[in-house]
């Protein structure tokens, strides 16, 4: 059953349930394929939540709002949620928008417990309000360096755009490979055609190009035109941010979206309770769930934990809870601590793997590497 998202603006308002706060990217210039993974997850964990008695009997509630990937809007909807009496806030995908809903969490005193976004300041200043699920980004691109050394690779280049998240991800992949005999090259796609970009990985020799732009464009411009030229028949084409994993890649790229390694966050292999979300969130959204999914789902199983032991109306004793969950998530035992250099309470860490599209078989992946 491929279930809609549940309808904006049809929250109830009698008082009786616990409302959760969710931001999500639902609508363009966000990630929308990202965005429904998550609200599936979000929701399939609402559900079951609610079938085995809800919050100390009263019902759980998802208000969603959406986010189009806008940091101003984000902002807005943690002070609208905030107003509505949300015990919580859950969700977000892209780094840039979390980090101004976690700056509102934080000066409003919202307790955010934060899905999938990965910069590692995701609070100018540590908070006790703020709380995430997915590894911070100088763990997972460190793994993902450490990959393209394990393959050969020390002449990195990037294609970028300005951006906090991708000026953050090349700097931790030059701080990485630099002691170990690796460069990297930054190429600024406002200066670039795709075709002047491959005169560039020629004239600098790269071997390793790295996607730091957004989806579909310029990205998908850039796989083909790379994928095309002849001179670059045996570079190698990365997204460590993650784009292939969605299956709007392979519908946009065809053959060409495979063979272009990614993070992925999911173990090499689900437990019990893994496998069953696995199957739910597969009839969920009819088609193979996305890591993103599985946060959605881990998301509210530590909320309502959470709700459930240190009470739905004191937003304070929820956000002191952190440091004392111990949830069984879809990929593991999450737990909360404080990890050197992030101003959340960290989970660390969820499984790390960087993937591929199997280019004999583009829906299937393989697994390269994991830390």
């Amino acid at each position: 059953m491929n279930t809609p998202p549940s309808p904006l603006g049809a929250e109830r308002t009698d008082g009786s349930s616990v409302r959760i706060g969710a931001l999500v990217p639902l609508t363009r210039p966000g990630w929308v394929e990202a965005g429904r993974h998550l609200l599936a997850g979000l929701e399939l964990a609402v559900g079951e939540v609610n079938d085995a008695g809800g919050i100390g009997g009263r019902p759980l509630e998802l208000v969603v709002r959406d986010t189009a990937a806008d940091p101003q809007r984000a902002a807005a909807a943690v002070d609208e949620l905030a107003r509505l009496g949300v015990a919580a806030l859950a969700g977000e995908y892209h780094s840039v928008v979390a980090r101004a809903a976690a700056a509102r969490a934080d000066a409003l005193g919202l307790p955010f417990l934060c899905s999938s976004a990965v910069l590692d300041a995701l609070t100018e200043e540590p908070t006790e309000w703020v709380a995430r699920l997915a590894p911070a980004q100088s763990h997972g691109w460190r793994i993902y360096a450490d990959f393209l050394l394990g393959a050969g690779h020390r002449r990195i280049a990037v294609a970028a755009v300005p951006s906090v998240y991708w000026a953050s991800g090349t700097r931790i992949l030059r701080d990485h490979l630099a002691p170990r005999g690796g460069s990297v090259v930054e190429l600024d796609m406002r200066a670039l055609t795709p075709a002047a970009l491959c005169d560039e990985l020629v004239e600098n020799r790269a071997t390793a190009l790295l996607l730091l732009v957004g989806h579909p464009e310029p990205a998908v411009s850039i796989v083909k035109s790379v994928r095309r030229d002849q001179r670059l028949a045996k570079i190698l084409i990365g997204a460590p941010a993650g784009q292939p994993e969605f299956t709007e890649w392979a519908t946009s790229l065809g053959d060409d979206s495979a063979g272009i390694p990614f993070l992925r966050y999911l173990p090499e292999r689900l437990g019990p309770l893994g496998v069953r979300v696995e199957t739910a969130l597969r009839e969920r959204l009819a088609e193979a769930p996305s890591f993103v999914a599985f946060e959605g789902y881990d998301t509210v199983a530590v909320l309502a934990q959470v709700l459930r032991f240190h009470g739905a109306d004191d937003r304070a004793r929820t956000a002191e809870s952190w440091p004392r969950v111990a949830v069984e998530g879809t990929r593991g035992q999450i737990r909360f601590s404080r990890t050197p250099g992030i101003s959340v309470w960290q989970w660390a860490w969820t499984p790390v793997q960087v993937v591929d599209r199997d280019p004999a078989e583009p829906d299937r992946f393989r697994v390269l590497h994991a830390g």
